[in-house]
């Protein structure tokens, strides 16, 4: 009896040890809703982070320190009948740097376009198998993508077998006439997302990830100048997107998360490493280079 209570509470300690893959943040916005019981909000907001933080996403072992640190804001700007709604969707990954208490931006992304049922109190199902919910299809495919992201930060496309869920995500939803999930639905969207991800032209783009963040951001305690070297190796990496595909959609993705982190980065480093950094993120990042000059004005 006394060895049975014992497993019994290893078990339970087991248990308590690990965790799911996410420390998912949720807010749902309604302030443009008029006229209507807000209470369906609240749970929906209640629904969604438990789906986020409930649901076991991958088959590895978590630590509650080791949960992906994330948020997902809902903005509902119109309801279309009792259960449907029409809003947008602003994503953030965020990851931890070694030895430091700093916290690296990985993904932030805003989803403008979103249409969802929402049923109150009625549970979120979802499948891999099929598009049974736009809300946790676009839910789920998020959850991989950022799980995606956090594993080729920590080793070199690591995070394969969760984008390629992603991107069974976005097929199954094919057939569907939800927006957002079709390469004619725009140029900026869940489908651009995840198909560049694993298209073998944007190849640099995840090996960037890997350099910038493991063998980079995890030594800027250590070593400054080794960091901000392999750091900027890095970012010539993605050049080679930039002659394929200039203004690309990955790439404007990847500086909307990076820019500002970039240039307290090298805000600052030397002279020559601030000329040579700034002429390259104004080759590869046009979009942005006003914000560039930051780094050159910096003493």
């Amino acid at each position: 009896m006394r060895r049975l209570f014992v497993s019994i509470f290893f078990l339970f300690l087991l248990q308590k040890s690990f965790s799911q893959e996410l420390n998912c943040q949720i807010q749902v916005l309604s302030q443009q809703i008029q006229g209507t019981d807000k209470r369906v909000f609240e749970t929906l907001q209640t629904a969604i982070f438990e789906f986020m933080n409930n649901k076991k996403w991958t088959g590895d072992a978590f630590k509650n320190s080791e949960r992906l640190d994330c948020s997902i804001l809902i903005n509902v700007t119109e309801r279309i009948s009792t259960e449907e709604f029409k809003g947008t969707l602003q994503v953030q990954l965020r990851r931890p740097v070694f030895k430091t208490s700093y916290n690296s931006v990985l993904l932030n992304f805003n989803d403008n376009d979103i249409q969802f049922k929402y049923l109150e109190n009625q549970p979120l199902d979802f499948t891999e198998n099929a598009h049974l919910s736009n809300l946790t299809s676009i839910l789920a495919y998020y959850a991989y993508l950022m799980i995606g992201l956090d594993y080729d930060s920590f080793s070199l496309n690591g995070g394969t077998p969760y984008l390629q869920k992603s991107l069974a995500i976005v097929n199954n939803a094919q057939s569907s006439s939800d927006l957002g999930w079709k390469a004619f639905d725009g140029t900026k969207n869940r489908y651009w997302i995840i198909n560049n991800m694993l298209d073998a032209s944007f190849v640099s783009l995840r090996e960037c990830m890997y350099k910038y963040h493991r063998l980079g951001m995890d030594i800027m305690a250590d070593n400054k100048e080794t960091a901000r070297t392999v750091i900027y190796e890095s970012l010539e990496d993605l050049k080679k997107i930039h002659q394929i595909k200039p203004l690309s959609f990955s790439l404007q993705v990847f500086f909307t998360a990076k820019a500002d982190e970039v240039i307290n980065i090298y805000s600052g480093a030397f002279a020559d490493e601030k000329a040579k950094v700034v002429n390259l993120l104004n080759e590869i990042d046009p979009t942005n280079s006003n914000k560039y000059q930051k780094i050159m004005a910096a003493q």
